[in-house]
Formats: C-alpha cells, sequence, structure tokens
C-alpha cells in the first residue's frame, strides 16, 4: 500500500495493490523459444515507457474492479498469441554479446489496486502529478536475477472512488515504437471490448526485423546529420560548459500545453505570409508547431547567442524503405533527423525559413539515410559513457496520428491519456487533444527557470 498527497496539495490519497498476475499466451506456438534477432533501432533504450489511461465511471457502475480486471486479463491473454514477443524477455546473444528477445511466453504481468481518491480530484488530467507514479506498476529491479526476468508489458489497472478506472501500460522501448505501441493497445482494446473502436484498423503484426538488421557497411559516404549534430552539442558541453550550469541541472518539469486550432491556423498564416527569403506553400501542424517550440524553448533559456543549438524530430522510416515496409512493423522503425545553428542565429529566424529547414531535414531521411543511420549505431560501443546535460537539444516526437485517446477497453473512451517522464524527460511529444478537432497537446519538459518564459511566449 502506498499513500500520496492530493492533486491539488489537500489530503493524502491511498493506493492498494489488491492482486498481481503474470499473464502468458495459452497457446504453445512454432515461435516458443525463439530469438528474435533486434535491430539497432531497438537496442537504442530498454526501458518501460508508461502512459496512463484515464476513465470516468463506466455506464454500468456496479461494475466491480475484479470484473473489469478479468476483461483485461482475457483480452491480454488472447493478443499475446499474435503478439508473441510482448509475451517474451531480454536476452544478451552469446555469440554477438547484443541485445536480442527471446520468444518463451515469459509473460506479461497485470495488477489490480483501488484507490480512495476520485479522478476530480486530480484535476487537470493532462498535468502532471506525483500521485500518477501510483497508477503504473514499476517491477523491482534488484529483485530480478537478471535482465531476462523483466517482463516487456506490464499494466496496473486502478479503481477510482468514484468508479472511474486508471489503466497504466508500460511497454519496453526494444519492443514497440510508438505506432506498434498504438496498434497493440488498439488490438488489447479490441479483444477486451468484443468490438471495434471506429473506424480503425486493427493490423496483423509482422515481427521480423530483417530489413533493418546490419549485415554488410557499405553507406559510409552518407552523413548521419542526428549524430554530427549530438557530437558538437557533446563537444561544445564540454570544451565550452555554460556559464550557469548549475539552472540546467535543475529537476525538469513536466508541462502540457494545448496548441488550438487558431493558434495553429495563425502560425501557418505567419509560414505562408512571411519573408524568410524561401518560398513555402504548405505547411503542417507539426512542421509548424515544431518550429515555434523550438524558437520559443530556445529563447526562454536564454542561451549566449554563440551557443549552438539543435532541432531533432522522428521520422518514421517504415515509408522510406524501398518497398515500403507495412505499417503493421511492430519494431521500432523512427530514425532522427536534425537542424542546427547559432541560438542568435535561430533567434533572428523567421519561421518561414525554420519549417523550410525541417521540410529539408525530413526529405533527407532517404533509404541510405535510414541505412547509414544504422551503420552508425552499429559502430557505436555496446557501453556507453552518460551524456553531459544538453540543454540546447530540443527533441520532438510526433504521436498525432495516433488517437490514443479512442482506445476502449470496454468501458468507453480514455477522458485522457497522459504519457509519464521517460529516460529523456526534455523531449516533447505532441499528441492528439481530446478536445478540439485538430488542436495539439504538447508534453515537454522544461528547466524550472525557463518556464514562466516559455508559457508567456508558447500559447
Amino acid at each position: 500500500m502506498t499513500t500520496q498527497q492530493g492533486a491539488g496539495g489537500g489530503e493524502a490519497h491511498k493506493v492498494s495493490i489488491t492482486r498481481s498476475v503474470t499473464v502468458h499466451s495459452p497457446l504453445q506456438t512454432n515461435q516458443n523459444s525463439t530469438l528474435l534477432s533486434l535491430s539497432n533501432l531497438d537496442r537504442q533504450c530498454p526501458v518501460l515507457m508508461y502512459l496512463i489511461y484515464f476513465y470516468k465511471p463506466p455506464p454500468q457502475p456496479d461494475m466491480s474492479v475484479g470484473s473489469f480486471f478479468e476483461s483485461l486479463k482475457a483480452g491480454l491473454e488472447e493478443i499475446l498469441s499474435v503478439w508473441y514477443p510482448a509475451s517474451g524477455r531480454l536476452c544478451l546473444n552469446p555469440n554477438s554479446g547484443k541485445l536480442d528477445l527471446l520468444c518463451n511466453n515469459g509473460g506479461a504481468v497485470l495488477v489490480e489496486a483501488v484507490t480512495d481518491a476520485k479522478i476530480s480530484d486530480l484535476g487537470d488530467l493532462s498535468q502532471y502529478k506525483r500521485f500518477y507514479e501510483e497508477l503504473v506498476y514499476k517491477p523491482e529491479l534488484h529483485g530480478m536475477r537478471s535482465l531476462s526476468d523483466m517482463p516487456l508489458v506490464v499494466s496496473q489497472v486502478t479503481k477510482f472512488d468514484c468508479g472511474g478506472y486508471a489503466v497504466g501500460v508500460g511497454t519496453n522501448h526494444s519492443l514497440f515504437d510508438g505506432q506498434a505501441n498504438f496498434d497493440f493497445l488498439l488490438s488489447w482494446a479490441c479483444k477486451t471490448a468484443r468490438r471495434g473502436v471506429g473506424n480503425l484498423e486493427v493490423t496483423e503484426p509482422i515481427h521480423e526485423r530483417d530489413r533493418f538488421l546490419v549485415k554488410n557497411q557499405h553507406q559510409k559516404e552518407i552523413r548521419v546529420l542526428a549524430f554530427d549534430h549530438l557530437h558538437q552539442l557533446i563537444q561544445q558541453a564540454v570544451q565550452a560548459p555554460n556559464l550557469d550550469d548549475a539552472k540546467f541541472g535543475e529537476e525538469v518539469v513536466l508541462r502540457t500545453f494545448h496548441v488550438g486550432c487558431a493558434k495553429i491556423e495563425d502560425l501557418k498564416q505567419k509560414v505562408m505570409g512571411g519573408q524568410g527569403g524561401i518560398a513555402v506553400r504548405s505547411s503542417s501542424s507539426f512542421e509548424v508547431v515544431a518550429a515555434h517550440l523550438w524558437k520559443t524553448r530556445t529563447k526562454a533559456l536564454k542561451l549566449n547567442r554563440g551557443r549552438l543549438v539543435c532541432l531533432q524530430f522522428a521520422v518514421d522510416a517504415r515509408t522510406k524503405m524501398v518497398p515500403p515496409l507495412p505499417k503493421s512493423f511492430s519494431g521500432n522503425a523512427f530514425v532522427l533527423s536534425s537542424i542546427a545553428c547559432s541560438a542568435g542565429a535561430l533567434e533572428d529566424e523567421t519561421l518561414q525559413s525554420i519549417v523550410a529547414k525541417i521540410k529539408a531535414a525530413k526529405a533527407a531521411v532517404t533509404e541510405s539515410y535510414v541505412r547509414a543511420y544504422l551503420e552508425a549505431l552499429e559502430a557505436m560501443p555496446t557501453q556507453r559513457s552518460p551524456l553531459p546535460p544538453l540543454p540546447e537539444l530540443t527533441i520532438v516526437s510526433d504521436w498525432t496520428r495516433n488517437p490514443y485517446h479512442m482506445v476502449d477497453f470496454g468501458i468507453g473512451r480514455a477522458a485522457y491519456v497522459a504519457p509519464m517522464a521517460t529516460p529523456v524527460p526534455r523531449a516533447a511529444y505532441f499528441m492528439q487533444g481530446t478536445g478540439e478537432v485538430g488542436g495539439v497537446d504538447v508534453r515537454v519538459g522544461l528547466e524550472s527557470h525557463s518556464l514562466l518564459a516559455f508559457c508567456e511566449s508558447f500559447v
């Protein structure tokens, strides 16, 4: 049992775990005990990434947490026969010494809990609270003999005193990227609810990573700007540290900002009518919001005008391969594209010019770039030193194509879906808002000293 202070700083609330089970696929398939070779993209971040789905009280107010738990368990059992790597365990390949995935049906973990808090006690669900940490299950690492004991999927269903629910789901990033994670959760929800979700398509996953495996090094002539820029930022941090590094080592504050349709349209009009010297006929919501975020965050940090600053954003390589990978590819398929300049140049740059550079960086991600990216990762040592603080780096991941809030486990659509802190807490995530269609919710980690200036300029 744990006790946490209420969301608004009021009374303490308790979360009590009532049971925990390991869920296995009921089918003994040919995939059991087979080794799935992971790509270098899969190996970058072998940790659990968490989302919390909040659901208001369902139409059946007398539905017990036990009944909902059993429905989730039955649905999870069913999809693990198809999404069988999710029931496996990570392991070190004895031949290569690299991380791979053993499909051994070790199982996913499902936890049941109750709390005396009401969902209304949490206030604005889009804003992170420490209480959220009690709504996700975190396996005890010290109690495990090795990496092979760590489940790759964990979930905690918590019933609130008002009858609402939180479903906190953690999936290992070596298993899925954002697109595959959404597909997995949608499949689980459909099996649990025994119905589809609107016009969303449930796909049959493809787990083999063969086309992303490095076999022959041949792309050395292709420069991977994401790594070049990262190297330059690290050199800058070591050779010319910020004069006030203490403020960049402070705790990151997680905040969510809603960028409405009117604001997005205003940004697009500035790009169309700007005088950046480069013609931009059209722009996407991602491009204008990412450009605005980079410029606003960098200005709020009050960096020296000569400091190198960098924007990196994830690009889906599924569509960059020839022929394209199917959308149902279940592994990691995102690579980082990158643009960089001095802080002073960015401050003087027009939004139109920044968007043009984002477009060019996206277009530069070809199959050759993806191959070079994979080979650059191959050349990196398995054990790496931790990076120094890099406040000059802004990383963006776009989740707006996936309506996470529409995932329905049989009790209606989510009132909100909240991502938890990631290993890169300053990274920004763009998500569909649950209210205004076309708006974007931006979840970002900010240094506390820059928070006020950022808030004043961003929305």
